[in-house]
C-alpha cells in the first residue's frame, strides 16, 4: 500500500529547514543593525514602535490558517532573539515569577528577554526611573475586578511615560502535587482568583477549605510539598513550579481580560494605529468636566475611556483618565490638547503608544 504521508512529510521538513535558514538569517541582519544603533538614544524606543508597525502590517497580509494572536506570540519570540543578537533588554514586572504580569511581559516582548521581578508596582517605577531596567510592565485594568488605583495615583508622581499596552486573557488553572481532584483538602490562592473560581470550586471541592496567599505564583510555589493540596493560578505556574493541571480554566466568566501597559522613559513615535493617555484635574466649579472634555467632542476624537480618582491631596477633588484615539504628533490631537489645558487646573500626557490588537 502506498503511504501518502512521507510526500507530506518531506515538505515539512523543507519548510523546516527554510524556516531555520531564514531565522538565522535575520538574527544576522539584526545583529549589524544592532551595532549601527549602539550610538542611538532612542533606538529601544524606535524599535519597538517599527516591531508595532511589523505586527500590524503582518496581520493585514494574513489569510490564515494561522490565528491573529499567534501570529503576535510568534513574531515577539523572533523580535526577541533578534534583540538579544545585540543587546538583551531588562524588563521589570510585579512579581513573582509565572503571575499574569510575569505573562503579559513575555508575550509582549517575547521570552529571551531578561524579567526582573518586583515586590510592587512602585517599585516596577522606580527600576524604570533609574535606568536599571528598559522598561516596566504593571497592570491597569480588570475587566471584571475594575481599575488597579494603585498604578494610577503613580503616574500623578512619576515622570514615565507609556510605551505600549497588552491586553491579557486571565484563565486560572487547579494545580496539585498529584493531578488528582479527590486528594485536595485546601486550595491556595490570591483573594481575586478565588473570587473568580466561586462557582467551581463550590460545585467540584464544596468541603475544601481556602486560603488566600499574596500571589497565585506564592500558592503555587506552597503546594509543591503539600500532596492534599491545590493551588489557583497559570499553567505557566504549573510547568515553573512542577505541579499538575488537576482542572483548566476554572475561571466562572470565561471573558475575563486584563490591560497591562509598558512604561518607559522616552516617548513613541506615530505608528499610525494609536492611542493618547491623560490625566487632569478640572475646576471644582459646576460644568467644569463638560468644558475640559468638550474640545474632545468639537473635534470628533474617539474618547476611549474615562475614569475619576480621588486626588488624594484634597477632600472631594479628583483627577480624571482619558483615553484618546491618535497620536500626540497629530494635529487634531495637538490642539485639542491645548484647549484642554486652557480648561483644566493640570493636564499631563502620560503618553501615545501602539493600541493593542486586543481591543
Amino acid at each position: 500500500m502506498t503511504d501518502h504521508r512521507e510526500p507530506l512529510m518531506d515538505s515539512i521538513r523543507a519548510i523546516d529547514d527554510r524556516i531555520l535558514e531564514l531565522i538565522n538569517k535575520r538574527l544576522e541582519v539584526s545583529e549589524k543593525l544592532g551595532l549601527l544603533r549602539q550610538t542611538d538614544d532612542n533606538a529601544d524606543i524606535n524599535l519597538l514602535s517599527e516591531e508595532e508597525k511589523t505586527i500590524h502590517r503582518l496581520s493585514g497580509q494574513n489569510a490564515g490558517p494561522l490565528d491573529q494572536n499567534h501570529l503576535r506570540l510568534l513574531f515577539h519570540e523572533i523580535f526577541g532573539l533578534s534583540r538579544e543578537a545585540y543587546r538583551p533588554r531588562k524588563i521589570s514586572y510585579l512579581g513573582p515569577e509565572a503571575t499574569f504580569t510575569h505573562i503579559a511581559a513575555m508575550s509582549h516582548f517575547g521570552s529571551s528577554a531578561s524579567f526582573l521581578p518586583q515586590l510592587s508596582i512602585r517599585d516596577v517605577f522606580i527600576e524604570v526611573e533609574k535606568k536599571r531596567c528598559d522598561f516596566g510592565v504593571v497592570p491597569v485594568e480588570n475587566s471584571i475586578e475594575g481599575s488597579v488605583n494603585y498604578t494610577l495615583d503613580l503616574f500623578f508622581e512619576s515622570s514615565m511615560k507609556i510605551c505600549a499596552e497588552k491586553y491579557q486573557t486571565i484563565s486560572h488553572d487547579l494545580l496539585s502535587k498529584t493531578g488528582k481532584l479527590e486528594d485536595i483538602k485546601v486550595v491556595y490562592s490570591h483573594p481575586q482568583p478565588i473570587a473568580q473560581c466561586r462557582v467551581w470550586l463550590r460545585k467540584n471541592l464544596p468541603n475544601a477549605r481556602l486560603e488566600e496567599c499574596s500571589s497565585t505564583s506564592f500558592a503555587a510555589q506552597k503546594v509543591g510539598d503539600i500532596y492534599h493540596a491545590a493551588a489557583i493560578a497559570s499553567s505557566e505556574a504549573a510547568r515553573i513550579y512542577n505541579l499538575n493541571v488537576v482542572a483548566s480554566r476554572i475561571e466562572d466568566h470565561s471573558n475575563n481580560t486584563t490591560r497591562f501597559l509598558v512604561i518607559g522613559k522616552k516617548e513613541m513615535p506615530p505608528t499610525g494605529n494609536d492611542k493618547t493617555s491623560l490625566m487632569f484635574a478640572a475646576a471644582h466649579v459646576p460644568g467644569s468636566l463638560y468644558k475640559s472634555l468638550a474640545p474632545i467632542a468639537e473635534a470628533q476624537l474617539n474618547m476611549m475611556k474615562l475614569e475619576s480618582r480621588p486626588s488624594k491631596h484634597e477632600n472631594w477633588s479628583y483627577f480624571f483618565f482619558v483615553d484618546l484615539e491618535g497620536h500626540l504628533e497629530d494635529k487634531k490631537v495637538q490642539e485639542t490638547i491645548t484647549r484642554m489645558k486652557e480648561q483644566c487646573l493640570f493636564l499631563k500626557v502620560l503618553g501615545s503608544y501602539p493600541k493593542s490588537f486586543g481591543v
